[in-house]
């Protein structure tokens, strides 16, 4: 995910001096940050047992990212400069300088809300280093034959689900494709969002399978697309990639997709590439029937619920990420059926399964 922070100079020299001194405090503030960089990876190089035990890998962690983020911003703040010296109305150079400064201040607090949020999940996993054990040898490589398939998150290959959100309709096939990731084979799953019939998003996303029955998420291509009026033929253009990443390239480690013995209050990351995915979870309930909270029950379909968490086994976990502070995804899963639902509790918004075709209840799905 990248953060547009942007800052501009002025548009005229006759107030050049005035607007530059205004912004020193901001400049002044990410410099420090800069400086503080080196002392924080000093301080990581003393390892030794006796200094270990003193030392907050993962805190630290997140005030290096605060630096990086506010560097983006002194970045972009150069960047809108030139951007705005070249408007030649100046109406609207008065209207990009004004933009550009209130994106700069809203972007310098969500470096400092992110960076809040990361410390919020180092209390929560500790301040151990991540760095998972990626062993081969701990994943199985035939997903025709696997060890200890995970119920809840079954990666048959040919399985086919659909979702439906408003107008929106996401596809999930697990295709007959592997990608080999520093020797773990993962299946490739893809993933496609379409708002009217037209892909604005189609997504390979590869998952590892562990022998213990954990499904590891190995990384990512997004491939985001556009459709711009006037444009003959009509076709979606891409747009970006952004939210792309792969295990073991420039620093991205494997995550847990979904545990291989989900335990309520247990918190683990879902994948791991600094600034760019870093979403985690926690396991809210392991028992979940409709009916047996309230809380869990809010915005959920009770037709839907009632035939996939009948048997009062349906788990649930609320997913978030620091990159968006505050935003909070319910996910319940279905023995043999696995993700059916998703809820933002904030808005009310919900992904519903509506049609799969790999266990006899996908017929008997409720229409939304």
């Amino acid at each position: 995910m990248s953060i547009h922070k942007q800052q501009h100079l002025p548009e005229s020299t006759g107030k050049a001096s005035s607007r530059v001194w205004s912004r020193l405090p901001i400049a002044v503030a990410i410099v420090c940050l800069l400086a503080a960089a080196p002392a924080l990876a000093k301080q990581q190089d003393r390892d030794d047992d006796s200094q270990r035990g003193r030392l907050r890998f993962c805190s630290d962690t997140a005030n290096v990212q605060y630096a990086a983020c506010g560097s983006e911003v002194l970045d972009d703040f150069f960047i809108a400069t030139a951007i705005c010296n070249n408007v030649s109305d100046a109406d609207e150079r008065r209207g990009c300088v004004a933009d550009s400064r209130s994106e700069s201040r809203e972007s310098g607090a969500l470096c400092r809300e992110q960076r809040d949020a990361r410390r919020e999940l180092c209390a929560e996993l500790g301040e151990d280093r991540y760095d998972p054990d990626f062993d081969p040898a701990l994943f199985d490589s035939d997903f025709t034959n696997l060890t200890n398939p995970n119920p809840y998150y079954p990666l048959g290959i040919g399985d086919h689900r659909e979702y439906v959100s408003g107008d929106e309709t996401v596809i999930i096939d697990v295709l007959d494709k592997t990608k080999l990731i520093d020797g773990v084979t993962c299946i490739v799953v893809q993933d496609r969002v379409e708002e009217g019939g037209v892909v604005v998003e189609d997504t390979f996303d590869w998952f590892g399978q562990r022998k213990d029955g954990t499904v590891d998420y190995c990384g990512e291509i997004s491939l985001n697309y556009e459709s711009f009026a006037g444009d003959d033929p009509d076709e979606a253009e891409l747009v970006h990639i952004e939210g792309s990443w792969k295990a073991g390239r420039d620093g991205a480690k494997s995550g847990t997709l979904f545990p291989g013995v989900p335990v309520v209050g247990d918190v683990y990351r879902l994948e791991w590439a600094p600034s760019n995915a870093e979403d985690a979870a926690r396991v809210l309930s392991t028992s979940y029937g409709y009916g047996s909270d309230p809380e869990l029950d809010e915005f959920v379909p009770p037709a839907l619920a009632a035939l996939l968490c009948g048997a009062g086994d349906c788990v649930v976990t609320g997913d978030f990420t620091p990159i968006s502070p505050g935003d909070l995804e319910r996910k319940y899963y279905a023995r043999g059926i696995g993700f059916f639902l998703e809820v933002k509790p904030d808005s009310g918004e919900i992904l519903q399964l509506v049609a799969c075709n790999f266990d006899a209840k996908c017929s008997a799905l409720p229409t939304p």
